[in-house]
């Protein structure tokens, strides 16, 4: 069993940053990626970015790249996403995800079978 939880959300201008985490326990994550999604009032929930376990592999969604940045601390079983030059369509609630995957890195949301309970983002224009 894997909990986790994200930290990190805010009321931000657009233009601005937030730096979101998630703190994972209850095993070591060596072996699973970690994505991040995002869900905003009305619509699917949206992948945003993913990295697998040694950090070797990432990928995003359209929308965040080049602005997003993902990346991982497994001494501290954490991941991260610094999110820079925001815009109001990045409102949403924002949800940590893990998968056992060694091998690859998924990319949509039927894969992970591990979630956080979210964290709001809100940029104001």
């Amino acid at each position: 069993q894997v909990q986790l939880v994200e930290s990190g959300g805010g009321l931000v201008q657009a233009g601005g940053s937030l730096r979101l985490s998630c703190a994972a326990s209850g095993r070591t994550l060596i072996t699973y990626s970690l994505g991040w999604f995002r869900q905003a009032p009305g619509k699917e929930r949206e992948f945003v970015a993913a990295i697998r376990g040694t950090g070797a592999t990432i990928a995003y969604g359209d929308s965040v790249k080049g602005r997003f940045t993902i990346s991982r601390d497994n001494a501290k079983n954490t991941v991260y996403l610094q999110m820079n030059s925001l815009k109001p369509e990045d409102t949403a609630v924002y949800y940590c995800a893990a998968v056992y995957s060694p091998f690859r890195t998924p990319t949509t949301k039927v894969e992970y079978n591990y979630w956080g309970q979210g964290t709001q983002v809100t940029v104001s224009s």
